[in-house]
């Protein structure tokens, strides 16, 4: 802004052109130092000659700094130097080493990790609910030792079945109530009208591919809806409990579950009480045909399936086998049994109530 050291302080000089000033005055304080222009024009060359200083300082004291950030985040980031230690290359495998490519999981199964996820185990069992048959909030459970699995019932029944009773009985205190599909499933069989001397009417129902079945008895109605070869899901009603195919007990539903491992292999009975002492209640809702599902109803208490009468088996054996031969039967009849009477695991059911 000054064209020489001499002039400061001189107010006599123009501070921009040096140029002697004459008449009018233009002053301005620098700093300490006053300094004279001798127009309006220098006066605003002076000033912007010192802005365009003061951004040239700023400008170098910003490119110090960030220089100066630069080197220092350089310095403290973590980075490998020479000498870093480096993840070793794998080599190709030996042909011995090398594992086959694992099948893929089927569905509903728990894998590939082991043991399972919570996530994993939580959709298994999404896909594999089941339901007590009958609805709550009470839990029906078989109330006497006469109504347990391997309770004793006449006739000609599967040697599994201990006794002669191929399932449990449950419920009673309603007439008509209603029956539901204990899991989703296809209809295999339904028995219709007069049947007194095979259990009355029921409904048997194939579930997971045919590996499990299960059979509802004694039936006072079956819905339309229900034949042979439609899908029912869980809780579906199948019917309504009854007292046909009943001669000396009050109305109950005989329950009753069986499993066939493969289709070449012989279907067996199995005691359905453990299952259904902690299979979720249906709870319906008052005034209402709706109702919920629900797991926290309390846990019920299984009697136990009947012990074996000493020597049933073997006078059980031996009647089988004088009437597979006097008939020439290519295999003997599976009955399933209930109060006093005989119930079977398909239309070719045959028994006496």
């Amino acid at each position: 802004m000054i064209e020489s050291r001499e002039t400061i302080d001189r107010t006599d000089v123009c501070g921009s052109c040096g140029a002697s000033v004459r008449g009018r005055r233009y002053l301005e304080l620098d700093g300490s130092d006053l300094v004279g222009f001798c127009s309006e024009v220098c006066l605003r060359a002076a000033r912007t000659a010192q802005r365009r200083r003061r951004w040239r300082a700023r400008r170098r004291v910003m490119k110090v700094a960030i220089i100066g950030v630069a080197v220092a985040g350089a310095c403290l980031a973590p980075h490998q130097g020479k000498y870093a230690e480096r993840p070793p290359v794998a080599g190709p495998a030996p042909a011995s080493a090398v594992t086959p490519a694992r099948a893929p999981t089927p569905p509903g199964w728990f894998g590939p990790e082991w043991p399972p996820t919570e996530i994993s185990v939580l959709a298994s069992l999404g896909r594999d609910a089941w339901l007590h048959p009958l609805a709550g909030p009470i839990r029906r459970m078989p109330r006497s030792d006469s109504r347990v699995y391997g309770a004793v019932r006449p006739g000609n029944r599967a040697i599994e079945c201990r006794n002669g009773h191929c399932g449990v009985d449950l419920g009673g205190e309603i007439w008509g109530e209603h029956v539901r599909a204990v899991h989703d499933g296809v209809v295999d069989y339904v028995q219709r009208g007069a049947n007194a001397q095979h259990g009355g009417e029921f409904v048997r129902i194939s579930h997971r591919n045919g590996t499990v079945f299960t059979q509802y008895f004694h039936l006072a109605a079956i819905p339309r809806r229900i034949e042979r070869g439609v899908f029912v899901k869980s809780g579906d009603v199948i019917g309504l409990v009854g007292d046909t195919g009943v001669k000396e007990s009050a109305p109950h539903l005989h329950f009753a579950m069986s499993v066939r491992a493969a289709p070449d292999r012989p279907e067996k009975y199995v005691d359905p009480e453990p299952l259904i002492a902690l299979w979720p209640l249906r709870v319906p809702l008052e005034g209402s045909e709706a109702g919920l599902v629900t797991t926290m109803a309390e846990v019920g208490v299984p009697l136990g399936s009947a012990p074996l009468i000493r020597g049933r088996k073997q006078r059980l054996a031996a009647a089988r086998a004088a009437a597979a031969a006097g008939a020439g039967a290519d295999r003997a009849a599976a009955p399933a049994a209930d109060e006093g009477g005989t119930e079977t695991a398909g239309p070719d059911s045959g028994g006496d109530e």
